[in-house]
């Protein structure tokens, strides 16, 4: 347990940008997990799209060529396996980057981490689908 709290607290600086994001938008209802192909047209860092609603975040996995969008809900954030990938983004890419977090890992990798968590915290995780 102290070890995830010690892990979130390095992460200060991203939950303060995710709080000020979902502070300046509305929220629309949308599947609890979803994921689509990356858009480069999307205006990064203005706003909080459509399908991320309160108690969610978005995260992009970039590993070679693939790329793909992540909406994922707030409890991921406890869980050891997603804190380590976030450890890893942060000495890869920083925190000086705008929008999305990326993750440096395939998106099957984060996949398996997301339904291991929903397995053991019985979390609702559901549309693996494209959007």
């Amino acid at each position: 347990m102290a070890e995830s709290r010690r892990g979130l607290m390095m992460f200060r600086p991203f939950f303060k940008k995710l709080r000020k994001g979902f502070s300046s938008s509305a929220y629309s209802a949308s599947p609890a997990l979803n994921h689509s192909k990356f858009n480069e047209d999307m205006s990064v860092g203005k706003a909080v799209p459509g399908d991320v609603k309160e108690g969610f975040f978005t995260v992009f996995t970039v590993k070679g060529k693939e790329t793909l969008r992540f909406v994922i809900e707030l409890h991921h954030l406890t869980n050891t396996e997603f804190l380590s990938l976030m450890d890893q983004a942060r000495e890869e890419y920083g925190f000086q980057q705008k929008g999305a977090l990326s993750l440096p890992c395939r998106p099957h990798e984060l996949q398996e981490i997301l339904q291991h968590s929903k397995g053991s915290n019985n979390a609702c995780t559901e549309s693996w689908g494209y959007v």
